[in-house]
């Protein structure tokens, strides 16, 4: 994950004169600050350590100029200064942009000059950045259960990818949320955790039922079923969940559903009730995900 890019980049000490950081997730520019912070020696943060929101309202009225002139102040106390500049780019100004356009091209030797960008990086930025090293802080949505488990491991806990997925389906994609049921979770007292440990706890707003999982097959969002599926399963077998799904489908069409619609219902029923004879004559656990897929494909 991109995220883990900039650790290791930390862990080889910011070596760069200059970097370009960005996220649409401003989790991440926060965790890329404290990140910054802890690698500046704690005696020497008040000098060398200087981090500028642009993007806050309350921020002191420095220039830009003023800042370019703190990233070429010699550092004190140290070897090196370091300068956070938060900003949207593409909100700077004509003059501001020239500016930091000037700074790059002859950066401060003894300064890391670190800019977070608030979005995604576009072409036209892609391309006037492309001499700087230029780090995505952002994860995608596959990559998520890696990140909590790795957030878990730092706080000391070992959870498995079934606790993963369940704590992405009850909280959902909010790092922020799912950071603080890590750390709720590290009081805990202990070190393997397991869902039985945790579904007494952890209250996201991201909790499904039944009617979520018909409404994502409904709207054909395949991410969307799978991940209320995982959560639906740590408390339902899947012979009820079949008998759930028919009873749900079955108010959806009593509701009302136009002519072209009934043809849909049909091979859903069709669906559902195939399974369920073959969970009855098998006796096997029937593979829901099978189920899931063909009726996504209707």
């Amino acid at each position: 994950m991109s995220l883990q890019v900039f650790f290791h980049e930390i862990e080889k000490g910011l070596s760069l004169p200059v970097y370009l950081l960005y996220a649409s997730d401003l989790f991440f520019h926060r965790e890329a600050i404290e990140a910054i912070k802890r690698l500046v020696p704690e005696v020497e943060r008040e000098f060398n350590l200087h981090i500028f929101d642009l993007s806050s309202s309350g921020e002191e009225d420095l220039s830009f100029a003023q800042i370019v002139d703190v990233a070429n102040t010699i550092p004190f106390f140290g070897k090196r200064r370091f300068v956070v500049l938060v900003v949207n780019l593409q909100k700077l100004s004509k003059g501001d942009n020239k500016r930091l356009d000037d700074y790059i091209s002859n950066p401060a030797p003894s300064t890391v000059y670190l800019i977070l960008h608030e979005g995604t990086l576009k072409k036209e930025l892609r391309e006037r950045f492309r001499m700087v090293k230029t780090i995505s802080l952002d994860i995608r949505e596959p990559e998520i259960p890696d990140w909590i488990k790795q957030r878990a491991k730092i706080k000391g806990l070992e959870i498995s990818d079934r606790v993963a997925d369940y704590m992405l389906g009850i909280i959902g994609t909010d790092f922020g949320l799912l950071s603080a049921e890590i750390e709720k979770i590290s009081l805990l007292g202990k070190q393997k955790i397991d869902v039985d440990d945790i579904s007494h706890i952890i209250a996201g707003e991201g909790s499904y039922s039944i009617f979520d999982l018909v409404d994502a097959l409904i709207d054909k969002d395949s991410e969307r079923v799978f991940r209320i599926y995982k959560t639906l399963r740590e408390t339902t077998d899947d012979y009820s969940l079949i008998g759930a799904l028919n009873w749900q489908f079955g108010r959806s069409l009593s509701s009302g559903s136009k002519p072209k619609e009934d043809d849909y219902f049909l091979r859903i029923f069709e669906l559902l009730h195939k399974a369920d004879r073959d969970i009855k004559s098998s006796g096997r656990t029937f593979p829901m995900e099978y189920l899931l897929v063909k009726l996504l494909r209707l």
